[in-house]
């Protein structure tokens, strides 16, 4: 299959080595998976996504997309049309016992800032988040291939070869590197032999998305908070016409998951008759599990998503971790198909596997809280203050003892052109390439100019003027230095004038050249 990337000519098709069948092979093909193959499909990477189901994921499981992944879906180009599909979370009421009911919060309302434009998370059921992402990959040229189960795989000295079941029966891939996006029972961790730690987390519980009468759909209708035994979820998903129910159940035994089992359910919870459910599109019932694997790579083959970490599902962090660690990945592997040192490829694990690590924590402290009837969220959920301060990708000349340090999120700031056109940080920053701020330089470039860095110079001699002063208010920046931010928005390097050379060289251990 051969992938066109928006960046390339009408003209230019995609090469790989003839005894290479294509540069990265995707096991998985949900968020992660389809998160990773448009980061490499605008790269003009060589890749198929593979999944063996025969179609798309019909759910909604994981229906919370968080302020830091509403930056990574801008940036993909999928924001508003993720936004169109679904939309924001309606106010939970909570029902009491006498029958009443009133109005509660669970997340702490915040205004937007320049900094950061997006600080409510969007309900946006995961089937239409996915199709939003599949509908981005053809506009790329390439789709998702259904049908198609790895069933083993051998690693040799330049790649991997896999053998693939499909329609038309076997055939063996053989890629430069092999992704494992395939889920918490993740076929690619099994055959590594990775070790997948944590533990049950004593809830078992019920999701499904159902079609309902007797209730309205401007609020999240909420039943006995405060009871593991009889509490019940009712959210009406944005964009379609069902709701997500939610309930615990007990550790064992069966359930019935018919529409009139589920009504059945609900009438015992909420003592209720006029409360119909009237199809069930989707439904299962799982119990909760925290787990993180050992590791994230093994040679050439990497696990990414629930393959290799797995949540409860409170405070909504799952998928959001899973798109990012993808998101973390996609950009390295094309690098270093690109001509980088491979010792980049490195830094995803040392990445990434501290924030699954930190996620996994806050996952089970609000779960602990919820059992107690405690549902609020606040800006720990957004992932807004997760970063890489201690990567070794983040480099600062010389230290830094106040502002913002090299490893954070780079904020957003509205500037101007100077030919008068408004614009925002992010907007610069979107797409593949890195981009490198001089803030009050004397001349353009601290670098000699590469492909895949855009560079800008902000100040009265530049091409971009800080007019509120928000970009440095956000940065902490001094006339002479520079900032060097990352293609998946997070700050590479800050380093003043004096220290601007050693740019050169961070440039070429992750760009190449």
């Amino acid at each position: 299959m051969i992938h066109i990337s928006e960046a390339q000519s009408n003209k230019a098709e995609l090469a790989v080595e003839p005894h290479f069948s294509t540069d990265v092979l995707i096991v998985g093909a949900g968020a992660a998976g389809l998160t990773l193959a448009i980061e490499l499909a605008r790269r003009g990477v060589a890749f198929r996504l593979i999944d063996r189901l025969d179609g798309p994921f019909p759910g909604s499981r994981g229906k919370g997309i968080q302020p830091r992944s509403q930056e990574v879906f801008e940036d993909l180009g999928i924001l508003d049309r993720v936004v169109a599909a679904g939309g924001m979370y309606p106010p939970p009421r909570e029902y009491r016992d006498d029958g009443g009911y009133e109005a509660s919060q669970i997340m702490e309302p915040q205004a937007p800032t320049p900094g950061e434009p997006y600080l409510l998370p969007l309900l946006v059921p995961q089937f239409l988040t996915e199709a939003a992402m599949r509908e981005r990959l053809a506009e790329l040229g390439s789709a998702p291939e259904f049908g198609r189960e790895l069933r083993s795989f051998e690693q040799h000295g330049e790649g991997v070869d896999a053998r693939i079941a499909g329609p038309a029966g076997e055939e063996t891939v053989r890629a430069r590197y092999l992704v494992g996006a395939d889920g918490g029972r993740s076929v690619v961790r099994h055959a590594l032999a990775i070790d997948f730690p944590g533990k049950t987390m004593g809830v078992r519980a019920v999701v499904a998305d159902v079609v309902l009468e007797g209730l309205s759909r401007d609020v999240w209708h909420r039943f006995n908070d405060r009871s593991m035994e009889k509490m019940m979820s009712l959210c009406p998903l944005a964009g379609t016409d069902m709701f997500q129910l939610q309930a615990p159940i007990p550790l064992e035994g069966d359930v019935d998951l018919s529409a009139g089992g589920l009504t059945a359910m609900v009438a015992g919870r909420t003592g209720r008759g006029d409360i119909v459910i009237r199809s069930v599109s989707w439904a299962s019932a799982y119990t909760m599990n925290a787990r993180l694997a050992d590791r994230y790579r093994d040679g050439r083959v990497f696990l990414v998503g629930d393959a290799a970490h797995i949540h409860p599902p409170t405070g909504g962090q799952g998928l959001n971790t899973s798109v990012q660690d993808a998101y973390n990945l996609g950009w390295k592997l094309a690098a270093v198909l690109a001509g980088a040192p491979e010792t980049l490829l490195a830094t995803y694990e040392e990445e990434r596997r501290p924030i699954a690590a930190e996620v996994l924590g806050l996952t089970t402290k609000l779960l602990e809280a919820a059992k107690q009837g405690v549902m609020r969220r606040g800006r720990e959920v957004h992932q807004l203050d997760l970063g890489y301060p201690e990567s070794s990708l983040a480099m600062e000349r010389p230290k830094r003892s106040g502002g913002l340090r090299a490893g954070a999120r780079a904020p957003d700031a509205p500037v101007r052109g100077v030919a008068g056109m408004p614009t925002r940080l992010f907007k610069l920053f979107q797409g593949p390439h890195w981009t490198l701020l001089g803030y009050g330089v004397d001349r353009l470039s601290a670098v000699e100019p590469r492909r895949g860095l855009h560079i800008h110079a902000v100040g009265p001699r530049g091409d971009i003027v800080d007019e509120g002063g928000h970009l440095r208010a956000a940065y902490g920046l001094s006339a002479g230095d520079w900032v060097l931010v990352r293609p998946d928005g997070y700050i590479g390097a800050v380093v003043s004038s004096d220290h601007a050379p050693d740019l050169e060289a961070y440039l070429a251990s992750v760009i190449g050249g």
